[in-house]
């Protein structure tokens, strides 16, 4: 993992243009600007201490405002000065921010354990392609004026993936988006140009970015309850389906919700529908897999994503499990739908039904290197592995007493929050409400578990030491039989 970033930032090191060094002796930077650079990590414990100042200066609460928020420091831009291509001290200024930014990078990394990022991952065989600008502009499987595209990587990799949930290639369309979101975003907008009057169901744990297209395609939109677990509660749907059966029905379908990462029941969904009188021509269904989409088919047992069942389309994304540098996602839609959506672009010779128009060419690069190197058995051997680092740390947090719950389909570990916002921060955890979670990912290993609890254990034994405050018992979030307060953990 560390060893992956120091190749990406390798570069930053030795000489600048082969002449000037990064961090002479006699090289003031004061003289090149006056704002303060990144911090030298040079350990842990320096590292301790330069946060523990920052934190003195702070205020001890601090609201979320719009544009007020930040509390890191500002790498201010700076004009070169008149005779710098004779001094180069600009390119040295900039080495050396660059330098310390990388080593925060690598503490950062250390301890990153709350969002669903695989960070292992090693790309220096494609730092060659680096100095080109790759734009995949306009529809993936119609070539334009542009030729500096990666489209034959795009659609390799969208083939990968419409034989993962089942579909020919004749009979599917899709593309490689920017982010997770944007696969939401295009998958609830074929929903709703299959559906114009069509209302949008989604259970109140779906992904904000569901919530965010009712409100961009202004989209009536009904929340649904859930189970303990996080998954749709069927038994509300329905009951809200059939106050509007005159309408037609695209619902959003959680594979992994964000912060339980529970799996909605694809099945139970599709036999509601049916139960209500909704037949396969009155609904479009829409599958979020951003992170466990592409986990679940090497689970055994586990529930079919696929579109032999009446599904419209599925969204993944590559820069959680699959492991890729930037954000990116993969979507995929029935060839039926998509004609609603494309249109000609005389400028760009192609037709196009993306949301977006340029598009980052080097992301299907990058995912197709990781599909051939792994392949699917590399895969199912990662999700074994993440599964079962899941459990583990899951059966230490509650045989430490503290409240933890594991879905049966997930990697995604949901415990007591931490009292302390700074070990919130250090571990960078995902926190609602009194739950917080960790998502266990190819990069996490025991021995970062283990590190991460000996000090939630030994910070924990000071939260509650005077017995003045208890732990929150957490059985609306996790249910009963996984809250370890005081009530019923006896």
């Amino acid at each position: 993992m560390v060893g992956a970033v120091e190749n990406v930032m390798a570069s930053v090191s030795g000489k600048v243009n082969g002449a000037v060094e990064i961090l002479r002796g006699d090289f003031d930077s004061t003289a090149v600007v006056a704002e303060p650079l990144p911090p030298v990590v040079e350990d842990n414990e320096s590292l301790r201490d330069f946060e523990e100042k920052e934190e003195d200066a702070k205020p001890k609460s601090r609201e979320i405002v719009l544009g007020n928020n930040v509390h890191t420091s500002c790498l201010a831009v700076t004009e070169p000065e008149v005779n710098d291509e004779l001094t180069g001290d600009q390119d040295a200024y900039m080495a050396s921010v660059l330098a310390r930014y990388r080593k925060t990078l690598v503490d950062r990394t250390k301890h990153h354990l709350g969002y669903p990022y695989n960070l292992d991952f090693d790309y220096g065989a494609l730092s060659q392609l680096q100095h080109f600008s790759i734009n995949n502009l306009g529809d993936p499987f119609i070539e334009s004026n542009y030729g500096v595209h990666s489209r034959q990587f795009e659609v390799g990799v969208l083939d990968w993936f419409a034989r993962l949930w089942e579909i020919e290639k004749n009979e599917y369309w899709g593309y490689i988006t920017n982010c997770g979101t944007e696969g939401n975003l295009h998958g609830i907008l074929v929903g709703r140009e299959v559906f114009p009057d069509g209302i949008l169901y989604a259970s109140k744990e779906s992904h904000y970015s569901v919530f965010k297209a009712a409100r961009m395609y202004r989209m009536e939109c009904v929340k649904v309850d859930t189970l303990t677990s996080g998954e749709i509660d069927c038994a509300d749907f329905k009951v809200k389906l059939l106050a509007n059966k005159d309408k037609p029905a695209i619902i959003n379908v959680n594979i992994g919700t964000t912060v339980k990462g529970a799996v909605d029941d694809l099945d139970l969904v599709i036999q509601t529908l049916e139960e209500c009188g909704f037949s396969h021509d009155r609904f479009y269904i829409h599958c979020d897999g951003a992170l466990f989409g592409l986990m679940m088919p090497f689970v055994k047992r586990a529930p079919k994503v696929t579109f032999k069942k009446p599904i419209g389309s599925v969204s993944v994304s590559g820069h959680k499990f699959v492991g890729c540098p930037m954000p990116c996602g993969v979507q995929i839609t029935r060839m039926e739908h998509i004609n609603v959506l494309s249109s000609n672009v005389e400028y760009l010779a192609s037709r196009d039904a993306t949301i977006m128009g340029s598009r980052n060419g080097h992301a299907p690069i990058f995912l197709w290197y990781t599909l051939n190197r792994k392949g699917y058995k590399g895969f199912q051997k990662e999700v074994q592995k993440c599964l079962r680092n899941a459990h583990y740390l899951k059966d230490h947090l509650r045989e430490a007493g503290i409240s933890a719950m594991l879905n049966e389909l997930s990697s995604t570990v949901v415990f007591e929050r931490p009292k302390e916002e700074e070990f919130v921060r250090k571990w960078q955890l995902a926190c609602q409400g009194n739950i917080a979670h960790v998502v266990v990912m190819p990069n996490v290993t025991i021995d970062k578990l283990d590190d991460f609890l000996n000090e939630l254990i030994e910070r924990r034994s000071t939260w509650y030491q005077d017995g003045s405050v208890q732990p929150p018992c957490l059985v609306a979030e996790v249910g009963k039989e996984n809250c370890a307060c005081a009530l019923h953990n006896c």
